[in-house]
């Protein structure tokens, strides 16, 4: 097969680049490098198989050549990363989306979308299936990455009913793992470099809330089952154990060994309370479920960052919450 990934550079679109070239496909791999960091698939420069276009998707998407599948990953996925860039977020998820469903539409391949639990916003059933319809606030400070995802599904669904593209959507539930920027201000993220730099733990709201974490070799092994079949979903791909905010940093503070303290901040805006999927849908009709468990996935994570000292430094200095 002849993968496009869009998004390629990114945390998820990065591994899943590995994925494709570790099982013998190709992969084009687009980012327009706003958050993607080239780092990220410098090994696989040079590689047979592997290609790096730097373009825009909101712009245009011509890919020259056959292709087998797009995965549209491309956009701005952290609070800190599509608050600074609100227009190109809804950009990449409208112009971005409809780019990537022709490129898939012209050469008659699979596409799969890349959505995300925010479009459950802060969810009135628990925990949350594919059926539920979510509960988010369309003006919002989130409603920028929420409802460019929600309008992205709607656009995917329309192009498979009207224009016959094997179209599927996923569901990204919270998934963590090595080259997560140590500054895109996620609850993993944040956590452990502040661990490591011996920096205070810091909590929004009082650490009742919850969350579920999904390594992301668990995640991308979800993925490539997707681009694989006709499913048209949404399925929900994410880890249904669930932990408390303040529980997790317990964990990672004793995974680090550090005795950061902890600090209670005032709970964002929309901020929700709880968060876990169901993943039945994912089971029955991919055979996929999450295999590595929370403590050893953050162990790898931690190690990950021990290994970036520069990173870890920066991200004391910036002071990123």
């Amino acid at each position: 097969m002849r993968v496009v990934v869009t998004g390629g550079a990114g945390f998820l679109g990065s591994h899943l680049c590995d994925a494709i070239i570790a099982r013998g496909d190709s992969a084009v791999c687009v980012d327009n490098l706003a958050t993607g960091r080239p780092e990220n698939v410098a090994h696989l420069m040079g590689r047979p198989g592997f290609t790096f276009v730097e373009a825009d998707v909101s712009s245009a998407l011509d890919v020259p050549g056959p292709v087998d599948a797009v995965a549209h990953l491309a956009s701005p996925a952290s609070p800190p990363e599509y608050l600074r860039l609100p227009l190109e977020t809804l950009a990449v998820g409208s112009r971005g989306t409809e780019n990537a469903l022709r490129v898939a539409h012209r050469h008659g391949a699979r596409f799969v979308l890349a959505s995300t639990s925010e479009v459950y916003g802060d969810p009135a059933v628990h925990p949350q299936s594919e059926d539920y319809w979510g509960n988010v606030n369309p003006v919002g400070p989130r409603s920028v990455y929420d409802e460019a995802k929600r309008f992205a599904e709607a656009l995917t669904r329309a192009y498979r009913d009207t224009r016959g593209v094997n179209a599927g959507i996923i569901r990204i539930f919270n998934t963590y793992g090595p080259r997560m920027n140590a500054q895109d201000g996620r609850i993993v993220s944040n956590f452990i470099t502040q661990a490591l730099n011996g920096d205070p733990l810091t909590i929004y709201g009082d650490g009742t809330q919850t969350r579920s974490f999904c390594y992301v070799d668990d995640l991308i092994r979800g993925i490539m089952s997707m681009i694989d079949c006709a499913e048209c979903g949404p399925v929900n791909l994410g880890n249904p154990e669930e932990f408390t905010v303040a529980d997790f940093a317990k964990l990672v503070l004793r995974l680090t060994g550090s005795d950061s303290p902890v600090e209670h901040l005032p709970l964002p805006v929309d901020d929700p309370t709880r968060r876990c999927p169901v993943i039945t849908r994912a089971s029955q009709r991919l055979g996929w479920q999450p295999e590595v468990r929370v403590e050893d996935g953050v162990r790898r994570t931690v190690e990950w960052f021990r290994s970036r000292p520069e990173e870890l430094r920066l991200a004391s200095a910036s002071g990123s919450r």
